[in-house]
């Protein structure tokens, strides 16, 4: 840790010349899931927590970028975000920033507030409840999918998810819904944040930002479509907090792909301050503050974890306005 404190210093020097990192996640889960073998679970959580808190100067997002615009970073800042509004968040992932003295930002899309579930979460539930062993979905243009095994089963999610993730929202809903038909499985509920799990996460120090209202590809709307996703999407958080909303966080986040520089103008017409994209590498003095990058190592273990984070501090600087 003490030489990676060295050298984070020397990449990432305190003042004018500072850089941010940024760390992306979406769920915490409470325990190992074997359908799910590679996702997030408390106790890791719990580790990297420890690790960043050793060997950064973690500062909360809205204050990371208030510090980044005006030259007053730490070295070695680090901030940390999670997107979608998963009740986990609230539920596992909170008591654990708090054990470790940690402030988060919260990026929420707010349709599934209360009762709903994320389109990918609902093709995933399907598959997770499937009855059969094998999903024929060919009348849907999908084809047919083994469903034998835990792999299989994550398999066939992956699969599904990438011929759905681009489709129009009208015609993803519609294959979505056609997809829980054919899965013959019940309902799920209970996946994403209530609006008390909100209010309760803005209570405990942390950070709410917005993150569209259905989480649509923001480069497949119209215009008017995406302005209406942003603003809706703040105002509905507005009215739970009672306070203005100052980040926004792009659905899935590739700029060019996912959004483009309209959207970014729309989100800062909007009214927020700043914007966290899903690009790999740390934002500088020059960046964009509405192309904030974001990158979370996938190793498991310390020294791995932050080599690669270290090695994104080094190698990615985000582009400027």
């Amino acid at each position: 840790m003490i030489l990676l404190r060295t050298v984070g210093r020397l990449v990432s020097p305190p003042g004018p010349r500072g850089k941010l990192s940024v760390l992306i996640f979406h769920r915490v889960r409470a325990k190992y899931d074997p359908l799910a073998p590679r996702a997030l679970v408390a106790e890791q959580f719990d580790r990297i927590l420890g690790w960043v808190a050793g060997a950064f100067n973690v500062l909360s997002p809205d204050e990371a970028v208030s510090r980044l615009a005006n030259g007053t970073l730490p070295a070695r800042a680090l901030a940390i975000t999670f997107d979608d509004g998963y009740a986990d968040n609230a539920e596992v992932a909170l008591p654990i920033l708090q054990r470790h003295g940690l402030t988060a930002g919260f990026f929420i899309a707010t349709d599934f507030l209360d009762g709903g579930v994320m389109w990918n979460d609902a093709i995933g539930l399907a598959l997770r409840h499937c009855p059969d062993d094998e999903l024929d979905l060919t009348a849907l243009g999908l084809g047919t999918h083994r469903l034998s095994n835990p792999q299989a089963r994550r398999e066939a999610t992956v699969r599904i998810l990438s011929e759905v993730k681009y489709r129009p929202p009208a015609e993803r809903n519609e294959l979505v819904a056609a997809i829980g038909d054919a899965a013959r499985a019940e309902p799920q509920a209970g996946l994403m944040m209530r609006s008390d799990q909100v209010r309760a996460l803005r209570a405990a120090g942390m950070v709410i930002g917005g993150h569209t209202c259905s989480h649509p590809i923001l480069a497949s709307l119209s215009r008017t479509e995406a302005e209406r996703e942003i603003v809706d999407g703040k105002a509905r958080l507005e009215e739970i907090l009672g306070e203005r909303i100052r980040l926004f966080a792009y659905p899935n986040g590739k700029t060019g792909t996912d959004y483009t520089a309209e959207h970014a103008e729309l989100v800062r017409r909007a009214g927020f301050e700043a914007a966290f994209s899903t690009d790999w590498g740390v934002a500088g003095p020059d960046t964009d503050r509405f192309r904030l990058p974001r990158f979370t190592p996938w190793d498991n273990g310390r020294h791995a974890f932050m080599f690669r984070l270290l090695r994104n501090m080094v190698g990615r600087e985000a582009a400027t306005a």
